[in-house]
């Protein structure tokens, strides 16, 4: 196997990921995921780590 035949099979393998992720991305089964997640910026803290709320107890 030369050089240019590895490159052409490597390219091949490469597409093929592209489409197969670009296909899990857009698949209709993630779109509840992906919805809640693109919204998780915007809620106003639901998730506070509590461990910073402890280091600043014992700081003042």
């Amino acid at each position: 196997m030369d050089a240019i035949e590895f490159h052409s099979y490597w390219t091949l393998a490469l597409f093929v990921l592209f489409i197969a992720i670009v296909i899990w991305a857009w698949s209709s089964k993630r779109k509840t995921g992906f919805d809640a997640l693109a919204h998780l910026p915007l809620e106003e803290d639901k998730f506070v780590d509590k461990t910073t709320k402890s280091e600043e107890k014992d700081n003042v």
